[in-house]
C-alpha cells in the first residue's frame, strides 16, 4: 500500500502563490503516477495535475501555466506551485498516488485546504 500526507495548504490573496507537497510512504517502489485533485462542496473532484515515473506531465487547461507539478524521487515527493491564484482555484487538494501493477489501485491523502482571497 501507499499512504500520502499533504502539507503546504492556506490563505493566500488573488494573485499569490503556494506550494503544496505530498509525501508518500509505503510501496513507494510500486508508484506509476502521482498527482494533485481538487474538489469544492456539491462538486466533482477533479483532476489538476499529475506527473508519471517517467516525468511526463498533465494538467488541467484551468491551470495551465500557472501552476506546475514536480516531483522529488529522492525525497519520495510531489510538489505543486501554484501561482497566480484565483478565487476559483479555492478547494480541498487532494494528493493522489496510481501504484501496481496488473489491478492497480489509487491512494489519496487527507486532503489540504487551499483558500484565495479576493
Amino acid at each position: 500500500q501507499v499512504q500520502l500526507v499533504e502539507s503546504g495548504g492556506g490563505l493566500v490573496q488573488a494573485g499569490g502563490s503556494l506550494r503544496l507537497s505530498c509525501v508518500a510512504s509505503g510501496s513507494i517502489f510500486s508508484i506509476n503516477t502521482m498527482g494533485w485533485y481538487r474538489q469544492v462542496p456539491g462538486k466533482q473532484r477533479e483532476l489538476v495535475a499529475v506527473i508519471t515515473r517517467g516525468g511526463s506531465t498533465t494538467y488541467a487547461d484551468s491551470v495551465k501555466g500557472r501552476f506546475t507539478i514536480s516531483g522529488d524521487n529522492a525525497k519520495n515527493t510531489v510538489y505543486l506551485q501554484m501561482n497566480s491564484l484565483k478565487p476559483e482555484d479555492t478547494a480541498v487538494y487532494y494528493c493522489y498516488s496510481n501504484y501496481g501493477g496488473l489491478g492497480a489501485l489509487n491512494a489519496w491523502g487527507q486532503g489540504t485546504l487551499v483558500t484565495v482571497s479576493s
